[in-house]
């Protein structure tokens, strides 16, 4: 199995993408997904995405413009741990919903309810 991308903007191209096999996710949580990739592409200046690992683990991505020698890395890396700290309950159900419809092996941890964040 490898990576896939959830969904990604770009701030050069100002365009959202959501992958279409992820079409399933509640509107409110596609929302949310939507507002923190064109917030943080925006904010960062970059294409930015989130997918998930082979193991079923969010993994959130920054791609740069090769010519963009002003992107703060260290900045960016900054914004990932605020939004991870910050949304930790809905990042915990995307990846409790993804082990559900993707995965063979779904294991329960005990500390996300879907219910309140679907």
């Amino acid at each position: 199995m490898e990576r896939k991308v959830l969904a990604a903007a770009s701030y050069a191209e100002q365009k959202y993408f959501l992958e279409p096999e992820f079409q399933a996710l509640p509107e409110s949580i596609q929302e949310e997904v939507r507002v923190i990739c064109v917030v943080l592409a925006q904010k960062l200046g970059c294409t930015f995405l989130m997918g998930f690992n082979e193991d079923g683990e969010l993994y959130f991505e920054t791609v740069k413009q090769e010519d963009d020698f002003d992107f703060d890395d260290i900045g960016a890396e900054l914004e990932i741990k605020r939004i991870q700290r910050e949304k930790k309950e809905l990042l915990k159900a995307l990846e409790l919903w993804y082990a559900v419809y993707f995965t063979e092996e779904v294991v329960f941890s005990g500390e996300v309810s879907i219910r309140g964040v679907i």
